[in-house]
């Protein structure tokens, strides 16, 4: 499953890497561009999205249009390119049986400098959960179909530690697996501070509304 918003570009290349592993679905997030066309064309279906609701509401969209037959969910960026091939890991980690989601743990890319909502994301989730994540914003997940219909997407870039922290809570096993997955770098304009701070503020977000769900227990 691939969210995507905007991405024309590069939707194209990645659904065609992806569908080397399996059947593609692509949520469109309300895009403006050719994105829902482009993904068509490379041999994807797609559920369109009126308006732009993020990430996690993307991808809750799409866990509820999965056929009722489906066992795991791979969850890829739209931006992967040629790349999205290399998943092939954490699908079969998955259906080993060892673990109820698999984290692509991708090589370093540089020019990337969004080290602080990182530490943010891993903080929160030793504290909330003991686990070392060592990626923890990694969009590139498989999960068990159980563990993807059983959680609460959080909103938008908090989307990622909601799912590690949610299972693990939930006594799931989350593992972490090296992946060759390789995708845009955000870079250190303006804009891309303006993505990092909206990011940090999705992550606190994301682990405060946790945080405070363990308490009330």
């Amino acid at each position: 499953m691939i969210p995507a918003w905007n991405e024309e570009r590069r939707i194209g290349a990645t659904v065609r890497a992806a569908a080397l592993l399996a059947p593609v679905l692509v949520v469109d997030d309300g895009s403006r561009d050719a994105t829902a066309r482009l993904a068509r064309e490379a041999g994807a279906r797609v559920v369109r999205r009126r308006a732009r609701g993020g990430k996690g509401a993307a991808l809750a969209s799409g866990v509820a249009a999965l056929p009722p037959e489906t066992r795991f969910v791979l969850f890829l960026d739209a931006d992967l390119e040629d790349s999205a091939a290399a998943a092939a890991p954490l699908l079969e980690a998955v259906r080993s049986g060892s673990c109820a989601m698999a984290v692509a743990v991708p090589p370093p890319q540089p020019g990337g400098g969004h080290g602080f909502v990182v530490r943010l994301a891993r903080d929160g989730i030793r504290k909330q959960s003991g686990f070392e994540a060592a990626a923890p914003l990694s969009g590139q997940r498989c999960l068990t179909v159980e563990a993807a219909r059983a959680v609460r997407f959080a909103s938008r870039f908090g989307v990622e530690v909601g799912l590690t922290v949610d299972l693990l809570a939930a006594g799931h096993q989350v593992v972490e697996v090296p992946a060759d997955l390789r995708h845009r770098v955000t870079g250190t304009d303006w804009r891309a501070q303006l993505h990092r701070a909206r990011q940090y503020r999705d992550v606190w977000l994301a682990l405060r509304s946790r945080s405070r769900r363990r308490r009330r227990r």
